[in-house]
């Protein structure tokens, strides 16, 4: 049974600690309804799925009590909708989130991102970013377009990344990523034996059937992409899966390049389920790390370059496997 006293309290300080409210007495002659599609027609310039989102966290009541989205509205009822700002309004809050550095000038910061932290605020993930992280570390980013941003990792990828602290820097990074002059070197270990070294050129789009994924064929708006590979050694894991270490190099940077063009060779990354690897030797995200970055250096027009050490856990799945001499 919930907890009506407590929702109650909620609801109550919740409406404390915000001013405006919108109050709406419904006639005599409303039908009864549910709240939510009440909303629906009192507010339309809302989605319904925002309305329910508000009504859902204590942002609306009726009688001044706490409501939910199915509860059945009444001719006379009286509700008093708190409006609440969008998610993509309020996500460049500055957040104390955990994040290494490998190094930091006046002009750049050297991220060592790890896995499972997402880099920008999106659908799904508004909070709880690198981006938030770098806000909250470093307040002057707020003033840098995309908090300085140039490039980013997918959330289950770990390694470095390059942000821009001033607005020359970023523009200075953007154009050596549109240069293809930056190296962006991973290590990856995928499923099989891939051939000795080649070049994967295949324009990568977004998957008309399974929006979540990318694909080299048929895709939706796909750009050109081009990851050059050297498989460095093999073997074998388990009861003989055939596994390899691979080395990556970016020539362009599309969303989940060197995932989708090794799967494409028919050979995924181990644990990433999206395009067809296995969490075998309990790789539990894609065993994909950044682990090299070189540029020039905005100020000292200077190349600078980075390595990364492995992740714990691709370090752990990486020793469990029987390598070939």
């Amino acid at each position: 049974m919930p907890d009506t006293n407590t929702d109650k309290k909620l609801s109550a300080e919740l409406a404390g600690s915000r001013a405006e409210a919108r109050v709406f007495k419904l006639p005599i002659s409303a039908e009864p309804e549910r709240l939510d599609k009440t909303l629906a027609r009192l507010i339309p310039e809302h989605s319904r799925s925002r309305l329910q989102s508000w009504i859902e966290g204590g942002h609306v009541q009726v009688n001044n009590e706490a409501v939910r989205s199915r509860q059945t509205v009444y001719p006379g009822d009286v509700i008093t909708v708190w409006e609440q700002a969008a998610p993509e309004e309020t996500a460049y809050e500055p957040e104390n989130i955990d994040f290494p550095v490998v190094k930091e000038t006046d002009h750049w910061i050297i991220v060592n991102k790890p896995a499972g932290l997402v880099t920008h605020p999106g659908a799904g993930n508004w909070s709880g970013t690198l981006l938030n992280g770098l806000l909250f570390r470093y307040p002057e980013l707020k003033g840098v377009a995309r908090a300085g941003i140039v490039h980013r990792l997918d959330k289950d990828t770990s390694g470095l990344m390059v942000v821009a602290r001033t607005d020359i820097a970023q523009t200075h990074l953007v154009r050596q990523l549109q240069e293809r002059s930056v190296k962006r070197e991973y290590l990856a270990l995928v499923h099989g034996f891939p051939d000795a070294a080649g070049v994967i050129n295949a324009p990568v789009g977004r998957d008309a059937r399974v929006p979540v994924r990318m694909t080299t064929v048929n895709g939706i708006a796909a750009r050109e992409a081009i990851t050059h590979f050297e498989c460095i050694r093999k073997g074998l894991a388990g009861r003989g899966v055939a596994v390899s270490e691979v080395i990556c190099r970016l020539q362009t940077g599309r969303t989940h390049q060197i995932r989708v063009h090794m799967a494409s060779l028919k050979h995924p990354l181990l644990g990433d389920e999206i395009y067809g690897g296995k969490p075998i030797l309990d790789a539990s995200r894609q065993m994909l790390h950044a682990r090299a970055l070189a540029f020039i250096d905005p100020h000292s027009e200077r190349l600078v370059e980075f390595e990364s050490e492995l992740p714990e856990d691709f370090e752990a799945v990486r020793q469990q496997i029987q390598w070939k001499k």
